[in-house]
């Protein structure tokens, strides 16, 4: 059963069984009421009537009536306050009774407690109220007033009541079950749509929201999952971006090894079958050797950027960048001098928290790239200052629409340059990928001619 139908059951069972047992009270006490009230008015009319018969009896020549004219005599009594619901009694015995009911077994003490209260009788259909009273005045005559009375009306106005009540209630029942259901299935609705909307995600729709307006619980339920969604939409396509960059990379990675591997290959097959001068064997072991190295370098610089993509924990540390700088001299001085180049740098940065050993990597990955573009005798700069850090060349730069390309991987602008460089198109990538894991930005200036610099600037 649908979650709207249960709540709409519950509600209207709990509803209808409220009112169904306030009416039953309210309809019960009204009867117990009207009852209190009808025996109260007939008690006090039973009262005045007594005394009036008492002074009635209180007549002197009575004594010498016979049975006959006392009888006549006691009619012309009850007649004067209503023959039809009055009994005269005279020790337990009728002297007077013109009402439609005959009293039965006098000697009952039921009758004997009706002096001292009221008792009603169901005959069937009737209800019958009996009540007595002792005439006061007359001493030990032994004179009792029963009034009889048939107070059926009551209990009849009672059963139209309830009828009444009950088609009342049967009617707004019936149209609060349909506005309940109606109202229930419209409270949940935004259930459905949320319902709907992750149906929808679930089949792929990554971009689906739930539609919902409501400023209650669901309306904020609604809330948290769009952005659940949300955040599921950017993994789907940081992931799909992801596979995308690494089919891009196997696949340039597949390109950029059957070069030297063909090389390799060829020059191999000529050691093995051409009659070669010592001096050609030489040239072509050192090709080969010189390829060798070259498949080293992509594969490790590929391996690098990998493994920062599969693992992104990296080992913060309060680093002097004085003491990078240094270091990245260090390594590059052999490569400064086979050039002829000089290697620069200054510093006016404090410490700051980052993974030395990649940040050494960055830098020197810069610097080889400074020193491809640049021409032999040529001066790099390293510069450090507030939030940011920069390598910059005079060399021959790189074209405006080529610069959003050259942190993809295996990307190289001069292709047949950077390879006659030993280049291999990682360089920049590897650089921006470990610049985002410190939270930098790595920015390229460039003008065709005049060089390049490329600057990591860290958040402030």
């Amino acid at each position: 059963m649908k979650l709207w139908k249960k709540l709409s059951v519950i509600t209207m069972t709990t509803l209808l069984a409220g009112t169904a047992a306030a009416g039953a009270a309210v309809i019960y006490h009204s009867l117990l009421f009207n009852e209190g009230k009808t025996i109260e008015n007939y008690e006090q009319q039973l009262n005045a009537v007594s005394y009036a018969v008492g002074k009635e009896l209180d007549y002197e020549p009575l004594k010498g009536f016979n049975d006959t004219t006392a009888n006549a005599y006691y009619d012309y009594i009850i007649k004067k306050f209503d023959a039809s619901s009055y009994i005269l009694l005279k020790k337990n015995e009728v002297v007077c009774n013109m009402t439609p009911f005959l009293l039965t077994e006098l000697s009952d003490e039921r009758w004997e407690m009706l002096v001292r209260g009221s008792v009603i009788q169901k005959n069937g259909r009737q209800y019958i109220l009996l009540a007595g009273r002792d005439v006061p005045e007359m001493g030990d005559q032994g004179y009792k007033l029963i009034l009889v009375r048939d107070i059926s009306s009551l209990y009849e106005d009672i059963r139209r009541q309830a009828f009444f009540y009950f088609a009342i209630y049967l009617g707004m029942a019936l149209a609060a079950v349909f506005l309940v259901f109606v109202m229930t299935k419209k409270a949940l609705a935004p259930l459905r749509e949320l319902q709907r909307a992750a149906q929808d995600i679930s089949g792929g729709m990554f971009c689906r929201r739930a539609d919902v307006s409501a400023r209650d619980e669901t309306g904020e339920v609604a809330e948290a999952f769009n952005s659940m969604a949300e955040r599921i939409e950017r993994q789907v396509e940081e992931l799909s971006s992801e596979s995308e960059r690494r089919r891009q990379m196997l696949g340039a990675l597949t390109h950029e090894m059957k070069t030297p591997m063909t090389s390799i290959m060829g020059y191999a097959d000529s050691l093995l079958h051409v009659n070669l001068s010592q001096e050609q064997k030489e040239s072509a072991l050192r090709h080969i050797y010189d390829e060798c190295g070259r498949l080293g370098r992509v594969n490790s610089k590929l391996m690098s950027l990998i493994g920062m993509y599969d693992n992104d924990s990296i080992s913060m540390e309060e680093t002097s960048i004085e003491e990078v700088f240094e270091a990245v001299a260090e390594l590059e001085e052999k490569n400064m001098k086979s050039r002829k180049m000089a290697l620069k740098h200054t510093c006016r940065m404090n410490k700051r928290f980052m993974d030395k050993d990649l940040m050494i990597s960055l830098l020197v990955n810069l610097v080889d790239n400074a020193a491809r573009a640049s021409e032999e005798g040529a001066c790099i700069y390293m510069t450090a200052r507030e939030n940011t850090i920069a390598v910059r060349d005079n060399g021959c730069g790189i074209p405006k629409e080529e610069i959003p390309r050259v942190t993809e991987a295996f990307y190289m602008v001069d292709k047949a340059r950077s390879r006659k460089a030993g280049g291999n198109g990682l360089g920049l990538a590897l650089c921006s990928r470990i610049a985002k894991l410190h939270g930098a930005d790595l920015r390229i200036e460039s003008e065709p001619g005049e060089g390049t610099e490329v600057s990591v600037v860290f958040p402030e």
